[in-house]
């Protein structure tokens, strides 16, 4: 108040008694028009501004909103991605992503034979969308590490311990789907969902690696004798068999050549049968018998086998050896 009635005693008057406009004077406190319709339009601006940016809120995708009211999360709502309005400096929303998710984690425990086994777990899973709210409120962001990994470790060392060590890596899928069920189960209360589950790495001690070496390279010093004597009776059944082969062949060539023998004796039997009747009914098959034994050069002395006289030139018959030839005239001629 005493400001006012100070600037009311710095105005100035004209000689009719009207106040003048005080522009940059009167000690600096007055303001032209123009600023004092600007001022509050400005700053009206700026507060509707400030209101509307407030109350939309916008849900990235892949995300599910958590509305906040003073703080307080309502469980019944769970704002999807996209554009929202909410009440300005009452309401606020957080966000959580229900995307796939993966998280790897390394345990070591005890298998049934108490030999020590280090696995690797890669989980899969991703947050029901509608109990964000719930999820949120029960154990905030950092579920993973409250609630995850926990479940991992406890998972695989109970289903570790029901196997021997041997028997991790033979059925190694059987142990895989009890972890996962073990692990889905444990998470389901917290509204949890697992998508699936890997086993990347079964790590023993150096003692136990070498036992399995030691063992496996004894089943393949077995397996290769085994294949080694297989090789050698089958090669013994395979030199049998030739050798019954050969034996058969020769007995088949030896019967080939007795019955060729044989038939050959019987052609020549019947041959000699043959000849001999032919010499009891005509003595010129001999004479072409002798015809075709004779080398065609004739003796260099010949002799009258039955005497001289008249008579020899009958007897001229054996001078020339396989040829019966008639000598008679021309040998009483040259007398």
């Amino acid at each position: 108040m005493a400001g006012i009635f100070r600037r009311k005693r710095n105005r100035r008057y004209t000689p009719d008694g009207e106040p003048l406009e005080d522009v940059g004077g009167g000690g600096g406190s007055g303001l032209s028009s123009p600023l004092r319709i600007a001022i509050p339009a400005i700053i009206a601006v700026i507060v509707i501004f400030v209101i509307l940016s407030s109350s939309i809120k916008i849900v990235d995708a892949g995300h599910r909103g958590v509305l906040l009211k003073f703080g307080a999360v309502d469980p019944g709502v769970s704002l999807s991605e996209g554009l929202h309005f909410v009440l300005p400096f009452r309401d606020s929303i957080l966000q959580l992503e229900v995307r796939t998710q993966k998280i790897v984690e390394s345990t070591t425990s005890a298998s049934k034979d108490l030999q020590n086994v280090a696995t690797e777990v890669a989980l899969n899973y991703h947050v029901d969308p509608d109990t964000v709210p719930a999820l949120y409120k029960q154990l905030g962001f950092d579920y993973s590490n409250r609630v995850i990994v926990p479940t991992i470790q406890e998972s695989v060392k109970q289903v570790t311990a029901q196997f021997n060590a041997e028997e991790l890596i033979t059925k190694r899928e059987l142990v895989k789907d009890e972890i996962e069920t073990q692990i889905t189960g444990r998470l389901s209360p917290y509204n949890i969902i697992v998508d699936a589950i890997s086993i990347t790495d079964f790590a023993f001690s150096d003692q136990f690696v070498r036992a399995v070496e030691s063992k496996v390279e004894a089943e393949q010093r077995a397996l290769q004798a085994q294949n080694e004597l297989r090789r050698i009776q089958i090669e013994a059944q395979q030199a049998e068999a030739r050798a019954i082969g050969e034996q058969r062949a020769n007995i088949a060539q030896s019967e080939g050549l007795r019955q060729s023998n044989i038939l050959k004796a019987q052609g020549e039997s019947e041959a000699i049968s043959i000849i001999d009747r032919q010499l009891r009914n005509s003595t010129g098959y001999l004479d072409w018998l002798k015809s075709q034994k004779w080398d065609g050069q004739l003796p260099l002395v010949t002799g009258n086998s039955g005497g001289g006289g008249e008579g020899g030139g009958a007897g001229n018959a054996g001078a020339v050896p396989f040829i019966n030839i008639p000598l008679g005239e021309r040998a009483n001629s040259t007398r």
